[in-house]
């Protein structure tokens, strides 16, 4: 004779797990309608850290009524007729368990460590540390000012004839100056004697001459 809890065994149920002491908690769940009441517990202890000796589960459906407490472990799911949607509320009893007093949802309860600068820069293997020594590793950049090569540009004047290395390339010089749209510092613009160079000297990145 078949009894009247069968309940077939490929079939699941997607509940809303909620829970007592964590109010962002807050999850949705599939469990096969043959898992026990028990079986149930072991795996939201996973989820939110209630022990299972101290959960208590509470059934209710779509609409917030209660429909049962989920009290006999050893009983399916399926037995209490839970459906998609329902909800499974987990109330935990233990007053000392780690989620009770709020400290896993809100970090301001948490006791901070915190060093001082002092102690801090004595410590080796810092984050800090190893910037340093990298930075001490890295050979200095040279810094261009707005003066660079000035003195030089000052025996160079407009329509010199110059050498320009490498390549022995020579021309006349067209431009002594600060060119805005380059680098900074004295640029000197040289026209080739050849149809070589990106323009004609005279204006830093002009068009390129055919």
């Amino acid at each position: 004779m078949s009894s009247s809890l069968y309940v077939p065994a490929d079939e699941t149920v997607v509940l809303h797990v909620t829970h007592s002491n964590l109010k962002s908690f807050s999850t949705d769940m599939r469990f096969p309608l043959q898992t026990t009441v028990e079986a149930a517990k072991e795996r939201l202890w996973k989820k939110c850290g209630t022990s299972v000796d101290s959960m208590c589960l509470e059934l209710y459906d779509v609409n917030g009524i209660k429909v049962c407490d989920l009290t006999d472990n050893m009983s399916p799911l399926g037995v209490f007729s839970p459906q998609d949607g329902y909800r499974m509320h987990v109330i935990d009893l233990d007053p000392s368990s780690v989620t009770a007093g709020g400290w896993l949802e809100d970090t301001s309860l948490v006791e901070k460590y915190s060093i001082s600068e002092d102690a801090y820069d004595k410590l080796g293997g810092t984050f800090r540390k190893f910037k340093e020594k990298l930075a001490s590793e890295k050979p200095s950049a040279n810094i261009v000012t707005d003066n660079y090569m000035e003195d030089l540009c000052k025996t160079i004047k407009v329509g010199d004839r110059c050498e320009v290395e490498p390549g022995e390339k020579r021309g006349v010089v067209k431009f002594v100056g600060k060119a805005g749209t380059l680098a900074p510092g004295f640029w000197v613009g040289v026209q080739y004697d050849e149809p070589l160079g990106k323009h004609d000297g005279m204006q830093p990145q002009s068009k390129k001459k055919h």
